[in-house]
């Protein structure tokens, strides 16, 4: 590793995530042995597989529901992501329509519901309802802000979910110029959410098959190595893994992000950088970051790091580039230069789903039995509660708020192939990044961050 970059003695890089660091990488459980008959077959055991699960069973105990997963519940970026339990809408309001309103509602409702559940079923998963703070550093950063700001107003989002703040009202970020503040979101440890969850679905009565991938998916079945799972609905919850399968290589693109975890801080530092809750961390930078204040006092710090594989191939194991740990020290001391004396105890990696307009999607087919729910941009942790309980009503026919919502059915063309695929997503984000180094010296966004959007349909 780079010297740059003051490294624990415990140092790991890769191993899924840190957030298993504590409780060690879960041991996979059975595999599939033999043919099954099931009313519903669920690929993937994600946060998107489980919550599905968890609502199908709780709402109707006599279904038969398994789950199919080929490493081990919370394998993905159910166990890798930044702790997020965000109300930020999967995708935009504009795309969405006249029904994107009720879409936020839902996803401001759906952190609650997460944390009900947490509650419920004993789940103890750190989880603290602390808001979250987008800061400005730049002229440019700070009038999106404003921007962004004034248009959620318009879509009816109130004050009091969403407002400016000053910049030193919750942390004190150097050189911030502007922040924004919603209460909508909650901090979570993912790894422990995803253990627990899966526990809950396992009391339920759902058996989950690990060390089992699927390699086909059609009407009526889920082939495995092992056995074939026949069931009347087969939904496919694969989010950032989907390009695996035949067929939907160009379906969800795997977009790559990547995560440092400080050693813990002493009391000093967040005295003085003004961290005293749980606020969730983000910023109006394109090449943007994402933090948060880990319940035993460090920092989780995210960003991209090498954003796309040519062919949509995927890193499993969660190993970081050295470029990439560097990148995001150096920007985690340039936002608290108090961080400086602390040393980077893990890195790791991870993909999520991105359709070709970024919006997310729920569908399920009743004439073939075929559904799914992905596509969620980063911000799953939410969206996938949602997913699970929409696809719940699907499955069983039930006509509901949830299933009347805009992104139900939701469908859009899939990525270019290669090479374009991959060529358009690098020009996109080294657009991205020259974008972000001229701004500091410039008041207003710059053309190439907008060429860039026009790229990839951002």
């Amino acid at each position: 590793m780079n010297a740059r970059v003051p490294l624990s003695s415990g140092f790991v890089n890769g191993d899924v995530s840190f957030w298993y660091r504590s409780s060690g990488v879960p041991p996979p459980g059975p595999r599939l042995d033999g043919d099954l008959q099931a009313d519903v077959a669920i690929v993937g055991a994600g946060y998107t597989g489980l919550w599905t699960a968890y609502y199908l069973k709780k709402a109707r105990p006599s279904l038969r529901v398994v789950l199919l997963e080929q490493e081990f519940a919370g394998f993905g970026a159910s166990g890798r992501n930044g702790g997020w339990l965000t109300g930020d809408l999967a995708g935009s309001h504009e795309r969405y329509g006249a029904g994107a309103r009720r879409l936020q509602r839902e996803m401001y409702a759906s952190i609650d519901e997460v944390i009900a559940v947490c509650e419920t079923e004993s789940i103890d998963c750190d989880v603290v309802k602390g808001g979250v703070v987008n800061v400005a550093r730049t002229p440019a950063q700070a009038d999106r802000l404003r921007a962004s700001v004034a248009a959620a107003r318009a879509w009816g989002i109130e004050e009091a979910d969403l407002r400016l703040a000053d910049p030193a009202e919750h942390v004190r970020v150097a050189g911030a110029l502007a922040a924004s503040w919603s209460p909508h979101c909650a901090r979570i440890q993912p790894a422990k959410l995803a253990q627990g969850l899966a526990r809950a679905v396992r009391d339920l009565g759902v058996p989950v098959y690990e060390r089992t991938p699927v390699t086909e998916i059609a009407p009526g079945r889920a082939v495995t190595p092992y056995g074939t799972v026949t069931a009347a609905y087969v939904i496919r919850a694969t989010e950032g893994f989907t390009a695996r399968l035949h067929g939907l290589r160009r379906q969800w693109l795997p977009m790559n992000s990547s995560m440092i975890v400080t050693e813990p801080l002493p009391a000093s530092f967040w005295d003085e950088v003004g961290w005293r809750g749980a606020e969730l961390l983000g910023d109006m930078a394109h090449y943007y970051m994402y933090a948060q204040r880990t319940a035993d006092d460090r920092i989780a710090f995210g960003g991209r790091g090498r954003p796309y594989l040519y062919g949509s191939r995927i890193d499993a194991r969660g190993r970081t580039h050295e470029w990439t740990v560097e990148a995001l020290w150096r920007l985690l001391v340039d936002f608290f230069p108090a961080a400086r004396s602390s040393s980077v105890a893990h890195a790791w990696s991870g993909v999520l789903g991105v359709p070709r307009d970024w919006c997310s999607t729920v569908h399920v087919d009743r004439a073939t039995g075929l559904g799914w729910a992905g596509g969620y941009t980063g911000h799953g942790v939410t969206t996938t509660n949602l997913a699970g309980r929409t696809l719940r009503d699907l499955i069983l026919g039930e006509e509901t708020e949830l299933t009347s919502l805009p992104w139900v059915g939701h469908r859009v063309r899939p990525w270019e192939p290669e090479p374009l695929r991959w060529m358009g997503v690098h020009a996109m984000y080294r657009l991205y990044r020259v974008a972000d180094h001229r701004e500091r010296s410039m008041p207003r966004t710059s053309a190439l961050a907008r060429f860039a959007d026009l790229i990839t349909g951002h």
